[in-house]
């Protein structure tokens, strides 16, 4: 088991008191003034620019790292995804160490052990659930961000963001319905539909530490706990990788920083409810990945599902830069 607090009370207490600090972080930061119409607009356009950018590094992550389960456990897999990914910030540190030094350990810890618990229900199924279908249920987490944005960190989440969540999840119900319907891994697909609280907690913890954290500092402690997190997996079902598995693993790690890099940058620019449903285009770049890598063929109901969430996207993307 990944380490870290162990029930479920202890994850609520933890997310109440970062929710508290967070108030009180706010309160007795400067108030900077409100940036004028032009300028949010500016600012929305940049983070959908980040949003895509973070789309394509993140689907390039799983379809590495969907390559390399085939024949590395998933554990072992995951720690050297991360720990590549850590090493990747080590030309950071010739600027110094100050970067490295977070305002926030405890949210960085909490959200290392969120992820930890995502990544593992993640990548355990992954080996079994089609690159496209992998992802789409995912896209079933931004409901899920949308209400604890609102929630927990008092964004104002507009009718347009919650008609371009639903939507884009009606398109992902469309897309699961044949393993729904039982023609695909209906077991699998449930094991990494458990995953998504967790990635939802992890969004939302991100958001919150974009307010007294550099990009750079979230991105290399998430490296860093997730290292250390999936150590004692490792090490119990370790077996050594080939060349080809290490250097999947390092291709994974490096689209998987880049992509985080860029998800942060956007999240640290505009509410986590505008950025959140623009990861519907994962489906679309994994999608054309399924086809080169493995051979999945969309399905009817992938090709009308995923129309549906690239039209929600652009629809939302469209709405919110024209305010």
């Amino acid at each position: 088991m990944i380490g870290g607090p162990r029930s479920p009370r202890a994850f609520v207490v933890g997310a109440a008191r970062l929710t508290q600090t967070a108030r009180m972080t706010a309160s007795t930061r400067p108030i900077q003034p409100a940036p004028t119409p032009t300028e949010r607009s500016q600012q929305v356009a940049r983070a959908i620019g980040w949003a895509v950018a973070a789309s394509i590094g993140l689907v390039g992550m799983n379809a590495s790292m969907r390559l390399a389960v085939q024949t590395l456990d998933p554990f072992v897999g995951q720690f050297f995804r991360y720990l590549f990914g850590l090493v990747l910030a080590l030309p950071l540190m010739l600027r110094g160490l100050a970067w490295l030094k977070p305002r926030n350990l405890p949210g960085q810890l909490w959200r290392g052990f969120a992820q930890g618990i995502a990544i593992t229900l993640f990548y355990v199924s992954l080996k079994y659930v089609p690159l496209a279908d992998a992802i789409a249920i995912l896209f079933t987490s931004p409901i899920v961000v949308l209400i604890g944005s609102a929630l927990f960190l008092g964004e104002k989440v507009r009718p347009a963001r919650w008609v371009a969540a639903f939507v884009g999840l009606g398109g992902v119900v469309v897309l699961l319905s044949p393993n729904i319907s039982g023609q695909g891994s209906l077991f699998w697909s449930l094991v990494m539909l458990s995953s998504v609280p967790f990635w939802a907690a992890t969004f939302l913890i991100t958001k919150w530490l974009t307010r007294s954290d550099s990009t750079d500092t979230i991105v290399a402690w998430q490296n860093l706990t997730i290292t250390l997190f999936t150590i004692p997996m490792a090490i119990m079902f370790w077996h050594t990788p080939s060349l080809r598995e290490l250097l999947l693993t390092m291709l994974a790690g490096f689209c998987g920083t880049a992509g985080h890099w860029c998800l942060t940058r956007a999240m640290s620019l505009a509410d986590l409810s505008v950025v959140q449903p623009l990861r519907f285009l994962d489906l679309v770049w994994s999608s054309l990945l399924g086809i080169v890598l493995f051979g999945n063929i969309p399905t009817a109901a992938t090709l009308i599902g995923g129309t549906v969430i690239v039209l929600a996207t652009i629809w939302l993307a469209r709405s919110e830069t024209r305010r």
